[in-house]
Parts: C-alpha cells; structure tokens; sequence
C-alpha cells in the first residue's frame, strides 16, 4: 500500500453555501490531519466543517463543527485525524465569502 502525503483539498466557498473541501478517491482511505479555517476579513465569520459517509446527502448528524466563530483576520487550525473511507466527503460552509479552507493529510491506497 503507498501512503502519499498532500494538500488534500482548498476551497473559498461563496457565502452561506455549503460547498465539497475533499472526496476520497476510488480505492482510497484518507488521514486528515490538519484542517485550517482563514478569514481574510476584518469582522468575525462563522462556520461548519461536516464530514458525509459515502457522499451521503448533508445532515444534522455529519457536522463536526457547526457555528464555530473564527476572529477577524485570524486562522483557526483543527488537527484532528479524521479516516475517511472511499466516497466520503468532507464539506465546508462560511458565513462570509472571505473564508477559506484547507486540508492536509495522506491518502492510502
């Protein structure tokens, strides 16, 4: 098995809309170690991090962060360690248009 370590995804969703970050590859499994939320504004920004097993549609139950606030100008890192199997999707939302997303991690396949 071949592990290859990489950005897994960046994303700059529009505002309000929830928006796919990573999707796990065909015969794939997928470590995410570190997600990071930047806001590039100069007001606060709230957002949703949630993860949704075989593409799943979105539901209450696939957040794993819902509502957080990150600060003006400011980041805010995750490290987390998520597995991800194939088809899993982790996806992302913002109150404001001037937050972005990044995922690193490794995928094994």
């Amino acid at each position: 098995m071949a592990t290859v370590y990489k950005v897994l995804g960046q994303s700059n969703p529009a505002a309000t809309t929830a928006t796919t970050l990573y999707t796990v590859p065909a015969s794939t499994s997928t470590v995410v170690s570190t997600i990071t939320v930047c806001n590039q504004a100069s007001s606060a920004a709230t957002f949703r991090i949630a993860v949704r097993p075989a593409a799943a549609s979105l539901a209450a139950q696939h957040y794993i962060v819902f509502g957080a606030t990150v600060p003006a100008s400011d980041t805010t890192t995750l490290t987390i360690g998520l597995t991800l199997a194939t088809t899993d999707v982790v996806t992302v939302y913002a109150s404001s248009a001037t937050v972005s997303f990044n995922a690193y991690g490794s995928e094994i396949s």
